[in-house]
């Protein structure tokens, strides 16, 4: 694999978005005709517990046969996918590098000096690179971004996906996938993020991901260990069931009626704890920003019946749910009436499933 093909990828027509997390498979295939967009395709299906762990996938095999699943359930024939590692995976460093240089120059000088950047022997890493455009601080100079992630993280996703009869053709980042998808929320900001900043937090199973927007643009992001696991373990402890028993009974609504004022209640104080503190890292490290005019609620923890009004009232800020679809055109095989259900858990896949609009390099 080369270093342009091994982690950012190129743009396709035919693509999927996939995104792998600690406790489901979620896929998302996008249409568009002119400047609408519409959703395809998704499914979502759980994964066994224990087979992605801290973000690594422990287990091809049974990650590849979920994927399978869902490939039946989405009712897409599309086998080109994009996939992402996360953040904590992954370093990246903005390099400069001479604008003369034409793209081969510049990718073998970077393979030559990686070791300046990477902290892990050059054979044990995938990099990529990507222009980001003029330097603003020397002339004549360009900002690379280079990426480099760990061999095992990349081979692992693209076991799985030869498993499934999938071919790989982007390898992203999740960050960079969340902010992408950032386009399609653009209808819940105030002023459509005009001058604006817009905190949008992915509270996932194990990983809560803040992604903060100034004017569109990113400017902070953060991960955190945190997230609906803790009310399943909370909900295992309280009633005395198993990890799977609990989290049987929390997706099907099986629980006591002392639930959500023992055990609920106390789950979504945390989670607006955990929030606010991730706000105030941020405070802390852009002192040019201190208002947040906007909080977008998503990951899966999003759709807890009440969270965003719960979160509202601790912090004092707008809260919403993402609603990245609603304003797409819904396909059958999409099935809207479940896709409504999900949504707010498909951010990174959106983010994915835009790959395949990218412009041809």
């Amino acid at each position: 694999m080369s270093i342009k093909q091994s982690l950012f990828g190129r743009g396709s027509r035919e693509l999927i978005g996939l995104d792998i997390s600690s406790s489901a498979v979620k896929l998302l295939e996008l249409g568009k005709r002119g400047d609408r967009y519409s959703v395809e395709a998704y499914a979502v299906e759980p994964l066994p517990p224990n087979v992605v762990n801290d973000k690594q996938i422990t287990d091809p095999r049974a990650v590849g046969e979920v994927i399978v699943r869902a490939l039946n359930r989405a009712g897409t024939r599309t086998r080109q996918v994009a996939v992402a590692v996360a953040g904590s995976s992954v370093i990246t460093k903005i390099i400069g590098m001479p604008q003369s240089l034409k793209e081969n120059d510049m990718e073998e000088q970077i393979k030559a000096e990686a070791d300046q950047y990477i902290p892990y022997p050059i054979d044990e890493v995938n990099l990529d690179f990507q222009v980001l455009g003029p330097s603003a601080r020397e002339k004549d100079t360009v900002d690379v971004l280079l990426a480099a992630c760990r061999k095992e993280q990349v081979e692992t996703r693209i076991a799985a996906l030869e498993i499934a009869g999938l071919k790989p053709l982007v390898v992203d980042i999740e960050a960079y996938a969340l902010e992408n998808a950032c386009q399609f929320l653009t209808h819940q900001m105030p002023a459509q993020g005009a001058g604006k900043t817009v905190a949008v937090v992915d509270v996932g199973a194990s990983t809560t991901s803040l992604l903060v927007l100034h004017d569109l643009q990113t400017i902070y992001t953060r991960d955190q260990a945190f997230g609906g696991k803790q009310l399943t373990e909370d909900i295992m402890r309280f009633y005395g069931m198993s990890y799977d028993e609990a989290g049987k009974a929390k997706r099907l609504g099986n629980l006591p009626n002392n639930y959500e004022s023992e055990v609920l209640t106390h789950f979504i104080a945390d989670m607006a704890q955990q929030i606010d503190r991730s706000l105030q890292f941020f405070f802390a490290a852009a002192s040019r920003h201190n208002v947040i005019d906007q909080l977008i609620l998503a990951g899966g923890c999003a759709h807890i019946p009440g969270v965003d009004a719960a979160i509202q009232k601790r912090l004092q800020i707008p809260c919403v749910i993402a609603q990245p679809f609603s304003k797409m055109s819904i396909g059958s095989r999409a099935k809207p009436a479940q896709l409504g259900q999900d949504e707010a858990s498909m951010l990174i896949a959106a983010g994915l499933a835009l790959r395949a609009f990218d412009p041809e390099d």
